[in-house]
């Protein structure tokens, strides 16, 4: 058998190697994240999770508290004084859904869209003139990462979360 290292072996390393440098770029742009949603919910006396619940709201539309629970990973109680606080500030009110009069929906206020909207305007114009240039394979790929990796996230808070109520 020779010292030279197996294709398989150094294919293995390589692909290692590959894994590690994508997750040290994740862990990269989730810090840069964080770092930007909680200098920007400190400027409306938010938490981040305050404020990435509004942006949850502006995605999916009036949605009802266990829905954001379902979304969020967090407890029933702890959406509960989060719609509260959010409410406290007026960038969320409680409505009757129209569709059904026994269930109560959240929905976001305009101040979310004349406050804090606009300071995601310069990023999200750069945001989106990065992604023009990506092709549609590679949009793709891009997605199913992020995708997936935003389930995992999803998955490892919930799993948190049942472990602390438990």
């Amino acid at each position: 058998m020779s010292n030279r290292r197996s294709w398989r072996t150094q294919a293995a390393e390589v692909s290692q190697r590959r894994a590690a440098e994508l997750i040290a770029a994740a862990r990269e742009y989730s810090t840069a994240a964080v770092m930007l949603h909680g200098a920007v919910a400190a400027r409306f006396g938010l938490s981040a999770t305050d404020l990435k619940a509004l942006d949850l709201l502006q995605r999916l539309g009036p949605v009802a508290a266990g829905e954001i629970a379902r979304h969020t990973g967090l407890a029933a109680a702890s959406v509960t004084s989060l719609i509260d606080r959010l409410a406290d500030k007026r960038l969320v009110v409680r409505k009757r859904d129209p569709g059904d009069r026994r269930r109560v929906v959240v929905v976001l206020t305009a101040r979310v869209a004349t406050s804090i909207a606009p300071l995601f305007q310069a990023l999200n114009r750069r945001l989106r003139d990065r992604c023009r240039r990506y092709g549609a394979g590679e949009a793709a790929l891009i997605r199913g990462f992020l995708t997936a990796a935003a389930r995992d996230l999803r998955d490892q808070a919930s799993g948190l979360t049942r472990a602390r109520a438990g």
